[in-house]
């Protein structure tokens, strides 16, 4: 029997310095937790077994805080063949297929390394998917920056979309859609969330388990250096401006070796998958998380002998050999005796593939190390993070709100139309997004710039569409109705292009859940995403979330991303935003009234926002959906466009962008409701041919606005005002104002 060593390295603090000086409060445990861990162990823990506690605890490995809320969450329909607590959800889209995808964020290191904290962004949302054994075969993202005319928002746009193309377009999984937003509350700091989706046979799925005593423990990519030691635990802190930040907390990746593990991978569960007993990556707290979580989850123990693991860098302990986030690895548990051939498989792609330890079934999580025994810790108890329960109270401002709508000025509405299409959050995103390689595997039908993004299903007739959404302003205004809508916005955008919304994902960004208004704010807009879940029938499941976004105490809004995915059953269907022919009559579809409590108007006109939001009927929203997805399968209508930022006049100049056409509508209220926002609208053309029958669908829910002309000029006459403006005026606005303003 190997005998435990209480300090391994001589030149680390033993048991006794770490309990005096209360080195373990740095890396994120409290006291009371520390002395749980002594409790637990009948012993003083060591250097190496207290840093395994404080990433294995922290808040963005064991969502101790956020768990509570998160477990309300309905992730389960007739679809859903793996929900949370796996690298990613899947469902089943039929054929014996599956999609598979989740979201992360990265908003910490790529505040710190712009650069570097998106493009491992990237990197290991992928190995989330291909851990299960998906070929990844899109990459959407959602990021939030403040200030765009300021020198610092500058640097970390060009770094972040450097590092997400740098990434993506290396490794060659298309970049095709996401969102991009700015606003005052992420000037320092900023939030990179990215999805990633596979697709999968679902007789290849692969979840992370370790089962099976004397099964081995594979390690398989790239060298362990020392970079991203303690992110997890950097992740799980707010920053202080009077402070240099943790730059080696943020990983560094190589793209091209992602490949090779990658398609490594991929391979070897196509090959041996009935000897590859569980797959996971090593992500955030790295090799512990990894190897922990397997051991867990299947009930087992396990032992790890650290000088078995490839190191690039001399002299590592093991406290960095086990908090190391070095990327481009992942952990295999084989059935013994068949290690060799998987390992091969590796081997030939010039990958490490070292057997470094075994599956036990003493429910311990052993490490050796120099031939002692350096960790000796129960399993369970090292992945279940005392469970925490915090207060909510709701904040003063939403008490105090009331729904009486701003009243925007709108004294000349052409010159109002041509601001908000020039406003950052609205305008063309081209001049950044032209960076992403959005077309290679050459299966995108629908590219950056649509209401969601489209990727057929290579060798079937089936497409998945693609969106992430968020408005954040809505939720600082009403974090309910805020988290309802932006799923709902996620819906819209998905049945705009014809396809069925199956199932979401969400980044759920906020500031320090140890303020109570920050768990309300967290809690409430969980509720409204969850209740829109269940009605339109889209389970949760998978995601992430980042707490403790904030700066010097001040916090980001709250900030749910949700991220969805919809099906075509038949790429027949798919609708595009652009009108497709003059004569076609252009309709509304939804209710469009006076709102503009937290609109695009409301921002730019003021520098803020204010006021409570109107309750969303959310039974009428999806009804309007659904009629929408019936009109576009039924080949009904020639366009569909969802109407959001800036309402319907900045929708209807979208749809004539990049067309020859105009259109001539009038709408029967005042013109500034041309610039309200509410959930579920859509603007739609249709064929002559096709308006009987649209109609009778519609009922109504359609109001009749006008036709696309060939004079290629956008004329909106209203109760009190018309807009009358060339299209290519309008567009050139769209197009120019954001690269201008970056310059």
């Amino acid at each position: 029997m190997v005998e435990m060593v209480s300090n391994p390295m001589a030149n680390e603090p033993n048991p006794t310095d770490i309990q005096t000086t209360k080195l373990y409060e740095a890396w994120g445990l409290t006291e009371h937790e520390y002395d749980l861990i002594v409790d637990e162990l009948g012993r003083l823990p060591n250097y190496t077994e207290t840093g395994l506690f404080s990433a294995m605890w922290s808040e963005h490995c064991s969502y101790k805080k956020s768990k509570p809320v998160l477990r309300t969450f309905w992730s389960k329909n007739e679809r859903v063949l793996q929900g949370p607590g796996e690298g990613a959800g899947i469902l089943d889209i039929g054929d014996n297929q599956a999609v598979v995808f989740k979201a992360e964020s990265h908003n910490h290191p790529s505040a710190v390394e712009p650069y570097e904290g998106a493009a491992t962004g990237v990197e290991g949302i992928l190995r989330d998917i291909f851990s299960m054994g998906a070929q990844p075969i899109a990459v959407l993202d959602s990021l939030q920056f403040g200030d765009v005319t300021s020198k610092q928002t500058q640097r970390l746009i060009d770094g972040v979309v450097a590092g997400i193309a740098g990434y993506g377009n290396a490794i060659g999984i298309p970049t095709v859609g996401g969102a991009m937003n700015f606003d005052a509350t992420y000037q320092h700091n900023p939030l990179v969330n990215v999805m990633a989706v596979g697709l999968l046979d679902q007789d290849l799925l692969h979840v992370g388990k370790a089962e099976g005593a004397g099964n081995v423990v594979l390690y398989v990519g790239a060298t362990t250096g020392r970079d991203g030691i303690q992110g997890a635990t950097f992740a799980s802190a707010e920053f202080d401006s009077s402070e240099d930040q943790n730059r080696s907390a943020v990983q560094v990746g190589d793209p091209f070796m992602e490949k090779l593990v990658m398609d490594a991978t991929i391979q070897a569960i196509q090959e041996y998958g009935d000897v590859i007993v569980g797959v996971q990556d090593m992500g955030a707290a790295g090799l512990v998380s990894s190897t922990a979580e397997m051991a867990d989850k299947a009930g087992m123990g396990m032992i790890l002998d650290l000088d078995q693991v490839p190191q690039r860098e001399e002299n590592m302990t093991p406290y960095e050999l086990m908090l190391s986030e070095s990327q481009e690895r992942m952990i295999l548990v084989v059935k013994k005796g068949h290690e060799d051939a998987v390992k091969q498989i590796f081997t030939d792609a010039d990958l490490n593939a070292i057997v470094i330890g075994e599956v036990t079934d003493n429910k311990q999580y052993q490490l050796t190390f120099d031939g002692a025994l350096v960790a000796d810790v129960p399993v369970d108890f090292l992945t279940s993070a005392p469970k925490v329960e915090l207060p909510q109270t709701e904040p003063a401002r939403l008490v105090e709100a009331t729904t009486a709508q701003y009243q925007p000025e709108v004294t000349d509405a052409t010159a109002v139309l041509k601001q908000l299409l020039a406003q950052p959050t609205i305008a063309s995103k081209a001049a950044l997004y032209r960076h992403f390689d959005c077309s290679v595997r050459a299966d995108t039908v629908i590219k950056p710039g649509g209401d969601a993004a489209v990727v057929r299903v290579r060798g079937t007739e089936k497409a998945l569409a693609m969106t992430t959404d968020i408005n954040s302003r809505y939720t600082y205004l009403n974090p309910y109705i805020g988290g309802q809508w932006a799923i709902l916005e996620a819906a819209q955008n998905i049945v705009a292009t014809g396809a069925e919304p199956i199932g979401i994902t969400d980044c759920l960004n906020f500031g320090n859940p140890d303020d109570p208004e920050i768990y309300y704010e967290l809690a409430q807009s969980v509720a409204g995403i969850n209740e829109v879940a269940q009605v339109i029938n889209t389970p949760v499941i998978s995601g992430n979330v980042s707490l403790y976004n904030e700066t010097d105490g001040t916090a980001i809004y709250p900030t749910p991303m949700v991220g969805m995915v919809g099906l075509h059953t038949s790429t027949d269907d798919i609708t595009t935003i652009q009108a497709k022919q003059a004569g076609d009559v252009v309709y509304l579809v939804g209710e469009l009234k006076a709102q503009f409590n937290g609109s695009e108007i409301q921002h730019m006109q003021t520098g803020s926002v204010s006021g409570d939001l109107f309750s969303i009927n959310v039974d009428h929203a999806q009804a309007v959906q659904a009629k929408i997805l019936e009109a576009a399968q039924s080949h009904y209508v020639n366009s569909i466009h969802d109407i959001a930022e800036g309402g319907l006049g900045v929708a209807a100049s979208e749809i004539l962008f990049g067309t020859p056409f105009g259109a001539e509508l009038t709408l029967a209220a005042p013109i500034g409701n041309a610039f309200s926002e509410a959930p579920s609208m859509f603007i739609v053309t249709v064929a002559p041919a096709e308006q009987a029958v649209f109609e009778a669908l519609m009922g109504d829910e359609a109001t009749k606005l006008g036709e696309i002309t060939e004079n290629p000029t956008l004329k909106l006459v209203a109760q009190d005002q018309t807009i009358n403006v060339s299209v290519s005026d309008v567009e050139s606005m769209y197009k120019d104002s954001l690269w201008q303003q970056l310059q």
